[in-house]
Protein backbone atom coordinates (compact mmCIF):
# COMPACT_ATOMS: atom_id res chain seq x y z
CA UNK A 1 0.00 0.00 0.00
CA UNK A 2 1.25 3.18 -0.93
CA UNK A 3 2.24 6.37 1.30
CA UNK A 4 -0.62 8.38 -0.85
CA UNK A 5 -3.16 5.75 -0.03
CA UNK A 6 -3.03 5.95 3.86
CA UNK A 7 -2.75 9.62 3.74
CA UNK A 8 -6.07 10.20 1.76
CA UNK A 9 -7.59 6.73 3.92
CA UNK A 10 -6.91 8.93 7.17
CA UNK A 11 -7.77 12.37 6.08
CA UNK A 12 -10.14 12.25 3.36
CA UNK A 13 -14.30 12.85 4.81
CA UNK A 14 -16.43 14.43 2.42
CA UNK A 15 -19.83 13.68 2.24
CA UNK A 16 -21.43 12.64 -0.60
CA UNK A 17 -23.88 15.76 -0.15
CA UNK A 18 -21.11 18.14 -0.30
CA UNK A 19 -20.73 16.89 -4.02
CA UNK A 20 -24.16 18.62 -5.03
CA UNK A 21 -23.16 22.23 -5.75
CA UNK A 22 -24.41 24.69 -8.63
CA UNK A 23 -20.95 26.26 -10.16
CA UNK A 24 -19.75 22.90 -12.07
CA UNK A 25 -20.03 25.62 -15.08
CA UNK A 26 -17.09 27.12 -14.10
CA UNK A 27 -15.06 24.24 -14.99
CA UNK A 28 -15.50 25.60 -18.95
CA UNK A 29 -14.66 21.76 -19.98
CA UNK A 30 -17.03 22.21 -23.19
CA UNK A 31 -17.57 18.11 -23.82
CA UNK A 32 -21.31 18.56 -24.80
CA UNK A 33 -20.74 15.98 -28.31
CA UNK A 34 -19.81 13.16 -26.74
CA UNK A 35 -17.67 11.05 -23.87
CA UNK A 36 -14.09 11.97 -23.51
CA UNK A 37 -11.39 9.69 -23.44
CA UNK A 38 -9.38 9.47 -20.13
CA UNK A 39 -6.68 7.24 -18.13
CA UNK A 40 -7.28 6.15 -15.01
CA UNK A 41 -5.07 5.45 -12.04
CA UNK A 42 -6.02 2.84 -9.70
CA UNK A 43 -4.45 1.87 -6.22
CA UNK A 44 -4.28 -1.71 -5.50
CA UNK A 45 -2.90 -4.27 -2.74
CA UNK A 46 1.05 -4.50 -3.70
CA UNK A 47 1.82 -7.93 -5.49
CA UNK A 48 -1.99 -8.06 -6.84
CA UNK A 49 -1.15 -5.61 -9.41
CA UNK A 50 -1.42 -8.18 -12.62
CA UNK A 51 -4.06 -9.67 -10.32
CA UNK A 52 -6.39 -6.35 -10.87
CA UNK A 53 -5.01 -5.83 -14.52
CA UNK A 54 -6.93 -9.05 -15.42
CA UNK A 55 -9.89 -7.94 -13.50
CA UNK A 56 -9.95 -4.61 -15.88
CA UNK A 57 -9.46 -6.62 -19.15
CA UNK A 58 -12.40 -8.89 -17.81
CA UNK A 59 -14.82 -6.15 -16.95
CA UNK A 60 -14.15 -3.17 -19.10
CA UNK A 61 -11.98 -5.01 -21.88
CA UNK A 62 -8.97 -2.40 -21.15
CA UNK A 63 -5.09 -3.07 -21.20
CA UNK A 64 -3.89 -1.73 -18.06
CA UNK A 65 0.26 -0.87 -17.40
CA UNK A 66 1.71 -1.65 -13.97
CA UNK A 67 3.42 0.95 -12.58
CA UNK A 68 7.09 0.56 -11.86
CA UNK A 69 5.77 2.13 -8.41
CA UNK A 70 4.40 -1.27 -6.92
CA UNK A 71 0.48 -0.58 -6.32
CA UNK A 72 -0.53 1.42 -9.08
CA UNK A 73 -2.24 0.33 -11.93
CA UNK A 74 -3.53 2.51 -14.97
CA UNK A 75 -5.87 2.38 -18.32
CA UNK A 76 -7.95 3.73 -20.57
CA UNK A 77 -11.66 4.27 -20.82
CA UNK A 78 -14.14 6.48 -22.19
CA UNK A 79 -16.27 8.56 -19.79
CA UNK A 80 -19.05 6.59 -20.73
CA UNK A 81 -17.23 3.24 -18.90
CA UNK A 82 -17.33 4.84 -15.45
CA UNK A 83 -19.97 3.14 -14.12
CA UNK A 84 -17.97 -0.18 -15.19
CA UNK A 85 -15.25 1.18 -13.02
CA UNK A 86 -16.53 2.08 -10.02
CA UNK A 87 -17.51 -1.72 -10.05
CA UNK A 88 -14.17 -3.19 -10.13
CA UNK A 89 -13.28 -5.67 -6.75
CA UNK A 90 -9.50 -5.22 -6.72
CA UNK A 91 -9.00 -1.43 -6.84
CA UNK A 92 -8.29 0.76 -3.15
CA UNK A 93 -8.42 4.24 -4.38
CA UNK A 94 -9.24 5.69 -8.04
CA UNK A 95 -8.34 8.93 -9.83
CA UNK A 96 -8.06 10.67 -13.25
CA UNK A 97 -4.63 10.98 -14.56
CA UNK A 98 -4.28 14.64 -15.67
CA UNK A 99 -0.47 14.18 -16.66
CA UNK A 100 2.12 11.17 -16.75
CA UNK A 101 5.82 12.05 -16.83
CA UNK A 102 7.77 8.74 -17.14
CA UNK A 103 11.29 10.33 -16.83
CA UNK A 104 11.03 14.12 -15.34
CA UNK A 105 14.24 16.07 -15.23
CA UNK A 106 14.21 17.62 -11.85
CA UNK A 107 16.51 20.62 -11.34
CA UNK A 108 19.82 20.00 -8.84
CA UNK A 109 19.09 23.26 -6.49
CA UNK A 110 15.55 22.70 -4.33
CA UNK A 111 14.66 26.45 -5.40
CA UNK A 112 14.32 25.58 -9.37
CA UNK A 113 12.77 22.43 -9.12
CA UNK A 114 9.75 24.25 -6.95
CA UNK A 115 9.36 26.63 -9.39
CA UNK A 116 9.52 24.13 -12.31
CA UNK A 117 6.12 22.70 -10.37
CA UNK A 118 4.71 26.15 -10.14
CA UNK A 119 5.27 26.59 -13.77
CA UNK A 120 3.72 23.26 -14.36
CA UNK A 121 -0.15 23.56 -13.24
CA UNK A 122 -0.55 26.35 -15.86
CA UNK A 123 0.41 23.75 -18.32
CA UNK A 124 -1.28 20.76 -17.65
CA UNK A 125 -4.40 19.36 -19.70
CA UNK A 126 -7.12 19.76 -17.39
CA UNK A 127 -10.25 19.52 -18.97
CA UNK A 128 -11.04 16.18 -19.88
CA UNK A 129 -9.83 14.82 -16.64
CA UNK A 130 -11.92 17.81 -14.75
CA UNK A 131 -14.98 16.41 -17.26
CA UNK A 132 -14.55 13.21 -16.12
CA UNK A 133 -14.76 14.67 -12.13
CA UNK A 134 -17.97 16.13 -12.81
CA UNK A 135 -19.04 13.06 -14.24
CA UNK A 136 -18.22 11.02 -11.25
CA UNK A 137 -19.37 13.28 -9.12
CA UNK A 138 -22.79 12.97 -11.04
CA UNK A 139 -22.64 9.36 -10.78
CA UNK A 140 -22.27 9.60 -6.89
CA UNK A 141 -24.98 11.74 -5.92
CA UNK A 142 -27.41 8.93 -8.11
CA UNK A 143 -26.31 6.38 -6.01
CA UNK A 144 -27.01 8.69 -3.06
CA UNK A 145 -30.36 9.58 -3.65
CA UNK A 146 -31.27 6.17 -4.48
CA UNK A 147 -29.89 5.17 -1.17
CA UNK A 148 -31.54 7.35 0.63
CA UNK A 149 -34.69 7.10 -0.91
CA UNK A 150 -34.78 3.75 -0.02
CA UNK A 151 -33.67 3.90 3.61
CA UNK A 152 -36.03 3.65 6.66
CA UNK A 153 -35.65 4.81 9.80
CA UNK A 154 -34.65 2.77 12.21
CA UNK A 155 -37.69 1.69 15.03
CA UNK A 156 -37.74 2.33 18.74
CA UNK A 157 -37.50 -1.62 18.70
CA UNK A 158 -33.74 -2.13 17.18
CA UNK A 159 -31.70 -4.23 18.74
CA UNK A 160 -28.88 -3.26 19.79
CA UNK A 161 -26.36 -4.95 17.06
CA UNK A 162 -27.24 -1.98 14.85
CA UNK A 163 -25.14 0.41 16.96
CA UNK A 164 -22.08 -1.94 17.17
CA UNK A 165 -20.30 0.32 15.46
CA UNK A 166 -18.54 1.49 18.52
CA UNK A 167 -16.16 -1.44 18.08
CA UNK A 168 -14.30 0.68 14.93
CA UNK A 169 -11.50 2.84 16.74
CA UNK A 170 -10.90 5.90 15.14
CA UNK A 171 -7.98 5.54 12.53
CA UNK A 172 -7.16 2.75 10.48
CA UNK A 173 -8.23 -0.46 12.31
CA UNK A 174 -7.07 -3.01 9.38
CA UNK A 175 -3.56 -4.75 9.58
CA UNK A 176 -2.82 -2.43 6.30
CA UNK A 177 -3.66 0.73 8.12
CA UNK A 178 0.60 1.51 8.48
CA UNK A 179 2.73 2.99 5.58
CA UNK A 180 4.04 0.32 3.54
CA UNK A 181 6.37 2.36 0.97
CA UNK A 182 9.35 4.60 2.43
CA UNK A 183 7.94 7.54 1.15
CA UNK A 184 6.33 10.99 2.82
CA UNK A 185 2.81 12.50 1.94
CA UNK A 186 1.88 15.74 3.07
CA UNK A 187 -1.34 17.43 2.33
CA UNK A 188 -0.80 21.25 2.73
CA UNK A 189 -2.79 24.62 2.30
CA UNK A 190 -1.65 26.32 -0.60
CA UNK A 191 -1.74 29.77 0.09
CA UNK A 192 -3.62 30.70 3.84
CA UNK A 193 -3.76 34.32 3.46
CA UNK A 194 -5.74 33.53 0.15
CA UNK A 195 -8.12 31.63 1.76
CA UNK A 196 -8.49 33.92 4.31
CA UNK A 197 -9.16 36.65 2.08
CA UNK A 198 -11.46 34.44 -0.12
CA UNK A 199 -13.75 33.15 3.21
CA UNK A 200 -13.91 36.85 4.18
CA UNK A 201 -15.04 37.81 0.63
CA UNK A 202 -17.44 34.43 0.24
CA UNK A 203 -19.11 35.87 3.41
CA UNK A 204 -19.35 39.06 2.23
CA UNK A 205 -21.62 37.52 -1.03
CA UNK A 206 -23.53 35.34 -0.30
CA UNK A 207 -25.34 35.58 -3.92
CA UNK A 208 -21.98 34.64 -5.52
CA UNK A 209 -21.29 30.96 -7.09
CA UNK A 210 -19.56 28.83 -4.26
CA UNK A 211 -15.56 28.61 -4.95
CA UNK A 212 -14.82 25.38 -5.48
CA UNK A 213 -12.66 24.20 -2.34
CA UNK A 214 -9.48 22.28 -3.10
CA UNK A 215 -6.21 20.24 -1.88
CA UNK A 216 -3.46 19.09 -3.07
CA UNK A 217 -1.79 15.64 -1.97
CA UNK A 218 1.57 14.61 -2.31
CA UNK A 219 3.33 11.04 -2.62
CA UNK A 220 6.85 10.58 -2.92
CA UNK A 221 9.07 8.13 -2.77
CA UNK A 222 13.15 8.41 -3.62
CA UNK A 223 16.08 9.16 -2.45
CA UNK A 224 17.04 11.75 -5.25
CA UNK A 225 14.61 14.38 -4.27
CA UNK A 226 16.01 17.80 -2.79
CA UNK A 227 12.81 18.66 -1.66
CA UNK A 228 10.04 17.13 0.46
CA UNK A 229 6.46 16.55 -0.25
CA UNK A 230 5.10 19.00 2.04
CA UNK A 231 7.16 21.31 0.30
CA UNK A 232 6.40 20.29 -3.27
CA UNK A 233 2.57 19.87 -2.32
CA UNK A 234 2.14 23.75 -0.96
CA UNK A 235 4.10 25.45 -4.06
CA UNK A 236 2.74 23.16 -6.72
CA UNK A 237 -0.73 24.01 -4.45
CA UNK A 238 -0.29 27.37 -4.87
CA UNK A 239 -0.36 27.75 -8.32
CA UNK A 240 -3.40 25.70 -8.98
CA UNK A 241 -5.02 27.85 -6.93
CA UNK A 242 -3.74 31.06 -8.72
CA UNK A 243 -4.64 29.18 -11.93
CA UNK A 244 -8.25 28.13 -11.46
CA UNK A 245 -9.08 31.06 -8.13
CA UNK A 246 -10.49 27.79 -6.43
CA UNK A 247 -10.14 28.04 -2.26
CA UNK A 248 -7.79 25.91 -0.35
CA UNK A 249 -9.00 23.84 2.23
CA UNK A 250 -7.47 20.61 4.07
CA UNK A 251 -10.30 19.08 5.29
CA UNK A 252 -13.98 19.88 3.70
CA UNK A 253 -12.46 19.71 -0.16
CA UNK A 254 -14.31 19.27 -3.59
CA UNK A 255 -11.23 18.69 -5.71
CA UNK A 256 -8.42 16.77 -4.58
CA UNK A 257 -5.37 17.18 -6.62
CA UNK A 258 -2.84 13.99 -6.22
CA UNK A 259 0.92 15.09 -6.78
CA UNK A 260 2.43 11.25 -7.10
CA UNK A 261 6.41 11.10 -7.80
CA UNK A 262 8.09 8.06 -7.67
CA UNK A 263 11.94 8.59 -8.62
CA UNK A 264 11.68 10.29 -11.64
CA UNK A 265 8.33 9.80 -12.41
CA UNK A 266 5.50 12.17 -12.37
CA UNK A 267 2.07 11.52 -11.96
CA UNK A 268 -0.76 14.05 -11.65
CA UNK A 269 -4.44 13.29 -10.99
CA UNK A 270 -7.36 14.01 -9.72
CA UNK A 271 -8.81 11.76 -7.09
CA UNK A 272 -12.40 9.99 -7.82
CA UNK A 273 -12.51 8.10 -4.53
CA UNK A 274 -13.25 9.72 -1.09
CA UNK A 275 -12.19 7.04 0.72
CA UNK A 276 -10.53 3.44 0.17
CA UNK A 277 -12.90 1.12 -1.67
CA UNK A 278 -11.25 -1.83 0.38
CA UNK A 279 -13.74 -1.16 3.47
CA UNK A 280 -16.75 -2.08 1.53
CA UNK A 281 -17.93 -5.05 2.98
CA UNK A 282 -17.21 -4.37 6.44
CA UNK A 283 -18.93 -2.54 9.18
CA UNK A 284 -17.74 -4.56 12.18
CA UNK A 285 -13.95 -4.59 12.68
CA UNK A 286 -11.61 -6.65 14.58
CA UNK A 287 -8.07 -6.26 15.85
CA UNK A 288 -6.90 -7.55 12.31
CA UNK A 289 -9.69 -7.05 9.64
CA UNK A 290 -8.37 -8.18 6.25
CA UNK A 291 -8.67 -5.81 3.38
CA UNK A 292 -11.66 -6.60 1.14
CA UNK A 293 -9.37 -6.08 -2.07
CA UNK A 294 -6.83 -8.20 -0.79
CA UNK A 295 -9.57 -11.22 -0.09
CA UNK A 296 -10.88 -10.51 -3.68
CA UNK A 297 -7.64 -11.02 -5.16
CA UNK A 298 -6.84 -13.99 -2.76
CA UNK A 299 -9.92 -15.75 -4.00
CA UNK A 300 -9.20 -15.13 -7.48
CA UNK A 301 -6.25 -16.90 -7.27
CA UNK A 302 -7.49 -20.20 -7.01
CA UNK A 303 -10.44 -19.70 -9.60
CA UNK A 304 -13.93 -20.21 -7.60
CA UNK A 305 -16.20 -22.46 -9.59
CA UNK A 306 -19.75 -23.15 -9.65
CA UNK A 307 -21.19 -25.69 -6.65
CA UNK A 308 -17.58 -25.35 -5.27
CA UNK A 309 -17.80 -25.60 -1.16
CA UNK A 310 -15.29 -23.22 0.30
CA UNK A 311 -14.51 -22.35 3.81
CA UNK A 312 -12.47 -19.83 5.80
CA UNK A 313 -11.11 -21.79 9.11
CA UNK A 314 -10.20 -18.24 10.80
CA UNK A 315 -12.63 -16.00 9.45
CA UNK A 316 -11.67 -13.25 11.77
CA UNK A 317 -14.57 -10.54 10.59
CA UNK A 318 -15.45 -12.96 7.66
CA UNK A 319 -13.96 -10.50 4.84
CA UNK A 320 -12.74 -13.61 2.52
CA UNK A 321 -16.36 -15.32 2.48
CA UNK A 322 -17.92 -12.27 1.87
CA UNK A 323 -16.36 -11.34 -1.21
CA UNK A 324 -16.59 -14.47 -1.96
CA UNK A 325 -20.37 -14.72 -2.02
CA UNK A 326 -20.43 -11.30 -3.20
CA UNK A 327 -18.85 -12.22 -6.35
CA UNK A 328 -19.09 -15.47 -6.88
CA UNK A 329 -22.42 -16.14 -5.92
CA UNK A 330 -22.49 -19.93 -7.22
CA UNK A 331 -19.88 -21.73 -4.71
CA UNK A 332 -21.01 -22.22 -1.08
CA UNK A 333 -18.72 -20.40 1.74
CA UNK A 334 -18.35 -21.71 5.36
CA UNK A 335 -16.64 -18.96 7.88
CA UNK A 336 -15.62 -20.12 10.78
CA UNK A 337 -13.50 -19.30 13.83
CA UNK A 338 -12.72 -20.77 17.53
CA UNK A 339 -13.03 -17.11 18.83
CA UNK A 340 -16.90 -16.58 19.79
CA UNK A 341 -16.43 -12.41 18.98
CA UNK A 342 -14.91 -13.13 15.77
CA UNK A 343 -18.13 -15.04 14.68
CA UNK A 344 -20.44 -12.44 16.12
CA UNK A 345 -18.68 -9.54 13.63
CA UNK A 346 -18.84 -11.80 10.77
CA UNK A 347 -22.56 -12.47 11.22
CA UNK A 348 -23.32 -8.60 12.08
CA UNK A 349 -21.10 -8.05 8.90
CA UNK A 350 -23.59 -10.35 6.80
CA UNK A 351 -25.95 -8.82 8.47
CA UNK A 352 -25.19 -5.15 7.28
CA UNK A 353 -24.65 -6.75 4.27
CA UNK A 354 -28.17 -7.99 4.25
CA UNK A 355 -29.46 -4.33 4.84
CA UNK A 356 -27.45 -2.59 1.97
CA UNK A 357 -28.95 -5.07 -0.53
CA UNK A 358 -32.39 -4.43 1.02
CA UNK A 359 -31.70 -1.11 0.75
CA UNK A 360 -31.00 -0.68 -3.17
CA UNK A 361 -33.73 -2.99 -3.91
CA UNK A 362 -32.07 -4.63 -6.46
CA UNK A 363 -30.88 -7.72 -5.35
CA UNK A 364 -32.45 -11.00 -3.61
CA UNK A 365 -31.31 -11.10 0.83
CA UNK A 366 -29.79 -14.42 0.82
CA UNK A 367 -26.08 -14.96 0.34
CA UNK A 368 -24.66 -18.58 -0.20
CA UNK A 369 -22.62 -18.03 3.34
CA UNK A 370 -22.91 -19.68 6.50
CA UNK A 371 -21.15 -19.26 9.84
CA UNK A 372 -20.20 -21.65 12.68
CA UNK A 373 -17.64 -21.42 15.84
CA UNK A 374 -14.97 -24.62 15.91
CA UNK A 375 -11.90 -25.44 16.59
CA UNK A 376 -9.91 -25.09 13.73
CA UNK A 377 -7.42 -28.02 14.32
CA UNK A 378 -10.77 -30.51 14.20
CA UNK A 379 -12.90 -29.67 11.96
CA UNK A 380 -16.42 -30.66 12.32
CA UNK A 381 -16.12 -31.61 8.41
CA UNK A 382 -16.10 -34.73 6.51
CA UNK A 383 -12.74 -36.10 5.06
CA UNK A 384 -12.62 -35.07 1.80
CA UNK A 385 -15.67 -32.57 1.62
CA UNK A 386 -13.90 -29.03 0.45
CA UNK A 387 -12.80 -27.40 -2.63
CA UNK A 388 -10.98 -24.61 -1.32
CA UNK A 389 -9.41 -23.50 2.47
CA UNK A 390 -8.66 -19.94 1.96
CA UNK A 391 -7.60 -17.73 5.01
CA UNK A 392 -5.53 -15.60 6.45
CA UNK A 393 -3.71 -16.91 9.21
CA UNK A 394 -1.85 -15.54 12.29
CA UNK A 395 1.14 -13.81 11.71
CA UNK A 396 2.18 -14.13 15.51
CA UNK A 397 2.14 -10.10 15.67
CA UNK A 398 -1.19 -8.89 16.95
CA UNK A 399 -3.05 -12.04 16.77
CA UNK A 400 -1.12 -14.93 18.42
CA UNK A 401 2.93 -15.43 18.81
CA UNK A 402 6.03 -16.63 16.70
CA UNK A 403 5.92 -19.50 19.09
CA UNK A 404 2.48 -21.15 18.99
CA UNK A 405 2.56 -20.49 15.42
CA UNK A 406 5.30 -23.59 15.98
CA UNK A 407 2.56 -25.82 16.70
CA UNK A 408 -0.30 -24.81 14.94
CA UNK A 409 0.95 -24.45 11.39
CA UNK A 410 1.83 -28.01 11.04
CA UNK A 411 -1.86 -29.17 13.18
CA UNK A 412 -3.72 -26.89 11.06
CA UNK A 413 -2.01 -28.32 7.66
CA UNK A 414 -2.92 -31.61 8.81
CA UNK A 415 -6.40 -31.05 9.65
CA UNK A 416 -7.17 -28.44 6.03
CA UNK A 417 -5.61 -31.42 3.92
CA UNK A 418 -8.01 -34.03 5.41
CA UNK A 419 -11.08 -32.34 4.72
CA UNK A 420 -9.42 -30.86 1.38
CA UNK A 421 -10.52 -33.36 -1.67
CA UNK A 422 -7.47 -34.89 -3.02
CA UNK A 423 -6.17 -34.40 -6.49
CA UNK A 424 -8.42 -31.34 -7.03
CA UNK A 425 -8.50 -29.34 -3.76
CA UNK A 426 -6.69 -25.86 -3.33
CA UNK A 427 -5.61 -23.78 -0.40
CA UNK A 428 -4.61 -19.79 -0.71
CA UNK A 429 -2.83 -18.92 2.70
CA UNK A 430 -1.31 -15.29 3.95
CA UNK A 431 0.88 -15.42 6.23
CA UNK A 432 3.66 -13.14 7.11
CA UNK A 433 5.39 -15.95 9.29
CA UNK A 434 7.27 -17.32 6.48
CA UNK A 435 9.54 -19.33 8.11
CA UNK A 436 7.58 -21.25 10.27
CA UNK A 437 5.22 -22.16 7.23
CA UNK A 438 7.81 -23.25 5.09
CA UNK A 439 9.08 -25.08 7.70
CA UNK A 440 5.57 -26.32 8.45
CA UNK A 441 4.79 -26.96 4.84
CA UNK A 442 8.19 -29.05 4.39
CA UNK A 443 6.66 -32.15 6.42
CA UNK A 444 3.58 -32.17 4.39
CA UNK A 445 5.20 -33.43 1.67
CA UNK A 446 2.67 -35.93 0.54
CA UNK A 447 -0.11 -33.62 1.59
CA UNK A 448 0.25 -30.30 -0.02
CA UNK A 449 2.43 -28.90 -3.16
CA UNK A 450 3.33 -24.84 -3.60
CA UNK A 451 1.79 -23.97 -6.65
CA UNK A 452 2.64 -20.23 -6.58
CA UNK A 453 3.55 -17.27 -4.07
CA UNK A 454 2.38 -13.81 -4.36
CA UNK A 455 4.34 -11.75 -2.08
CA UNK A 456 2.26 -8.47 -0.72
CA UNK A 457 3.23 -5.49 1.66
CA UNK A 458 0.70 -5.23 4.56
CA UNK A 459 1.20 -2.38 6.69
CA UNK A 460 4.76 -2.63 6.40
CA UNK A 461 5.52 -6.46 6.97
CA UNK A 462 6.32 -8.48 3.85
CA UNK A 463 3.62 -11.10 3.91
CA UNK A 464 3.48 -14.21 1.38
CA UNK A 465 0.12 -16.01 -0.37
CA UNK A 466 0.62 -19.47 -0.82
CA UNK A 467 -1.56 -21.21 -3.35
CA UNK A 468 -1.12 -24.66 -2.56
CA UNK A 469 -2.49 -28.20 -4.52
CA UNK A 470 -3.96 -30.71 -2.74
CA UNK A 471 -2.00 -33.79 -4.01
CA UNK A 472 -3.55 -37.12 -4.77
CA UNK A 473 -2.72 -38.78 -1.58
CA UNK A 474 -5.85 -40.03 0.45
CA UNK A 475 -5.51 -39.20 3.91
CA UNK A 476 -4.49 -41.28 6.52
CA UNK A 477 -2.01 -43.54 4.59
CA UNK A 478 1.05 -41.05 4.49
CA UNK A 479 3.52 -40.60 7.18
CA UNK A 480 2.48 -36.56 7.62
CA UNK A 481 -0.83 -37.92 8.75
CA UNK A 482 -0.05 -39.53 11.55
CA UNK A 483 0.46 -36.80 13.75
CA UNK A 484 -2.34 -37.12 16.37
CA UNK A 485 -5.30 -34.44 15.76
CA UNK A 486 -5.93 -32.25 18.66
CA UNK A 487 -9.46 -32.09 20.55
CA UNK A 488 -11.88 -29.26 21.39
CA UNK A 489 -9.75 -28.67 24.05
CA UNK A 490 -6.06 -28.24 22.32
CA UNK A 491 -3.98 -25.32 23.13
CA UNK A 492 -5.62 -23.22 20.70
CA UNK A 493 -8.98 -23.56 21.41
CA UNK A 494 -7.59 -22.89 25.82
CA UNK A 495 -6.03 -18.85 24.42
CA UNK A 496 -9.60 -18.38 22.99
CA UNK A 497 -7.95 -16.40 20.42
CA UNK A 498 -9.07 -15.37 17.48
CA UNK A 499 -7.10 -16.87 14.26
Amino acid sequence: MSGEEDYSDSRCELSLEDTEYKDTEQLSCGHDLGPVTATIGATVPTGFEHTAAEEVKEKIGADSKVSKDRGRIYFQITSDSLPLVHQLRSVDNLFVVVKDYEDYRFKDSKEETLKDLQDLASTLPWSDPLEVWKLNNSLKKRRWRRRGANMSKPGPGCSSSDNNKEEVPEGPTDIESHQAEPQQAGAVEADTRAQQNQASAEAGDEGAPRVLKFRVTCSRAGDSHSFTSNEAARDFGGAVQEFFQWKADMTKFDVEVLLNIHNNEVVIGIALTEESLHRRNISHFGPTTLRSTLAYGMLRLCKPQTSDVIIDPMCGTGAIPLEGALEWKHSYYLAGDNNDQAVSRTLNNITHIHKKRQETGGEAWGLPIDTVQWNLCALPLRTASVDIIITDMPFGKRMGSKKKNWDLYPSCLREMARVCRPGSGKAVLLTHDKKCFTKALSGMGGLWRKSHTVWVNIGGLHAGVYLLRRMASAFGKMPEDIGERRGPMGAETAEKEEY
